[in-house]
């Protein structure tokens, strides 16, 4: 199980919101690279990267971000917020990144999505599916897609999706135990995927609650910046 260390960037800067809320963004760094040398320094292989603004206005903003995270590092990257058209796929994997993260584009446009992962393979693409009370969010969560979690994570098998990740919105930020009912469920309902966990973790119990669900990943941001999980013990984990 991969447990990814979350980098949220909003006006080039690390931070972390609360149930998704911008109003409450909260800086930890303004320097994300710095960060991110401090989490490749603890052992850790993979980052995952997420473009506020862009997500919340449908267009790449932080890419710059991306490019110098990649050249400091060796990490294994995924980047999105914003991504909408291969141009800006292409742009994501020219600045560093090895894997796309793809959210509203799963939700808005599935055919092209579905050709993605044709041509560059599911490997390359992680699926977010963001939920409020088990509906899909889209826009930076700003916008109900009317799409439930179940089925929409059957559509993303449809297309070609591999590797989904999801967050309930409700967790996010909140320290107090991530969601592990739903994660259990989409695990339950299609096995077949590699599902990574996003959202609520307080400790290291539960990084082991959901290994023992069966999440193949856990995307860990806030509970590393309020030190109420350690590097230390995640990458002892880890291996």
């Amino acid at each position: 199980m991969n447990i990814i260390p979350a980098i949220d960037i909003i006006n080039g800067h690390a931070v972390r919101l609360t149930k998704g809320d911008y109003t409450t963004q909260k800086v930890y760094s303004n320097n994300p690279v710095e960060l991110a040398i401090m989490f490749e320094d603890a052992g850790f292989r993979r980052l995952h990267v997420v473009d506020l603004d862009g997500a919340r206005i449908g267009k790449i903003q932080n890419i710059s971000v991306l490019e110098k995270i990649a050249k400091a590092t060796t990490m294994v990257i995924d980047f999105g917020g914003g991504v909408k058209n291969i141009l800006d796929v292409e742009t994501v994997f020219n600045a560093g990144a090895e894997i796309v993260t793809v959210g509203s584009m799963a939700v808005k446009q599935p055919a092209l999505l579905e050709e993605l992962l044709m041509e560059f393979g599911p490997d390359k693409f992680l699926a977010g599916a963001d939920v409020l009370d088990e509906i899909v969010k889209v826009s930076g969560w700003q916008e109900d897609s009317g799409l439930d979690i179940f089925n929409f994570v059957g559509t993303l098998i449809s297309l070609g999706a591999r590797n989904i990740f999801c967050t309930d919105i409700a967790k996010d930020g909140m320290m107090q135990g991530p969601s592990i009912g739903l994660y259990k469920k989409i695990i339950s309902l299609h096995p077949e995927i590699n599902l990574i966990a996003s959202g609520g973790v307080s400790s290291i119990n539960d990084v082991i609650a959901l290994e023992e669900i069966g999440c193949a990943g856990i995307i860990i941001g806030k509970a590393l910046y309020e030190n109420l999980v350690s590097l230390e013990e995640l990458i002892i984990y880890n291996k």
